[in-house]
């Protein structure tokens, strides 16, 4: 066992930067070092760990078994001894960066309201923020790669934890005159029988409402895919498509397309910022928490968005 009075703690800085960016010019740019201090560092690394810990891979460094085992008690113990050495609470009036992850349909729920209260509140507060997957989302809170993401989490990883920022129910966009006619509302027989739009980053297919339909023996046929929900209204005029997507997002629509209910029960859509359960404490995550749940917050049964 190593004795920590011989040990340099931030050498394990650095081996957090490089398990987070597996590449070492990254590493070296998010710790603010030159890429030979760090390279030398690694070497230290593996004569204190007596393990490589990395092996090239074309452009990546891939990590060792022995630095995969490591990655998260590391990543623990360094958010821990952040907190304690922390000040008491967070300065929003100070300069921070934060990683954030989200989709376009979350980027326009949270972003407007939040860069608005920002740059009122806490000009000097920086957002890097990215579209990933839900899967990936959740692998990057939970490896510290970002540290927040904003979506709709129905399975979540044991190292994270979520926070409901509100609750919002299906509706369904169509376009009316592209139904078959008469068209007289959106009835459960042509729901199930009608084409579907879906938005999905990475084509995923099983969606929640589709897991739902499927546990009471439906099911409902999707004949578009889009990685991007902007353009989805844009596709339903003049088609009989259907898109079927949390009513928030339909506050505004073009002139003859229809917002109606759905014509089967759906769940509703627990909207959720999620982080490490590690990170807890942290001073600034919370500030953050608090203040999008406030900005989010139903002000008299509206919302500000």
């Amino acid at each position: 066992m190593h004795n920590l009075r011989n040990v340099d703690l931030n050498l394990l800085v650095v081996l957090d930067a490089l398990l987070a960016e597996r590449h070492l010019s990254r590493a070296a740019e998010r710790l603010n070092m030159s890429q030979p201090a760090v390279s030398h560092a690694l070497a230290r690394l593996r004569i204190l760990l007596d393990d490589p810990l990395f092996h090239r891979r074309r452009r990546e460094m891939e990590p060792t078994l022995r630095a995969l085992e490591l990655s998260e008690p590391l990543a623990e113990a360094l958010a821990q001894i952040r907190t304690v050495l922390a000040p008491e609470g967070f300065d929003p009036t100070g300069r921070h960066v934060f990683r954030l992850a989200m989709s376009d349909f979350g980027a326009a729920l949270v972003l407007p309201v939040l860069m608005a209260s920002l740059r009122r509140d806490a000009p000097g507060i920086d957002l890097v923020v990215t579209q990933q997957s839900r899967e990936s989302m959740i692998g990057a809170v939970a490896d510290g790669q970002i540290d927040m993401a904003f979506g709709v989490f129905p399975e979540l990883s044991s190292r994270c934890a979520a926070d409901i920022l509100f609750e919002d129910e299906y509706a369904c966009l169509l376009d009316p005159s592209a139904q078959p006619q008469p068209y007289r509302g959106l009835t459960e027989s042509r729901y199930l029988s009608a084409p579907h739009v879906l938005v999905a980053v990475h084509g995923e297919a099983a969606t929640e409402i589709d897991l739902h339909l499927r546990s009471h023996r439906k099911a409902r046929r999707i004949a578009l895919v889009l990685p991007h929900w902007s353009v989805a209204p844009q596709v339903i005029r003049g088609t009989d498509l259907i898109l079927t997507v949390a009513r928030r997002c339909l506050s505004e629509v073009a002139p003859g397309l229809e917002v109606t209910a759905t014509p089967v029960d759906l769940p509703t859509i627990p909207f959720a910022a999620i982080y490490a359960k590690r990170r807890r404490s942290d001073p600034a995550l919370r500030w953050l928490m608090g203040r999008t749940k406030q900005l989010l917050s139903p002000q008299d049964g509206s919302f500000p968005i």
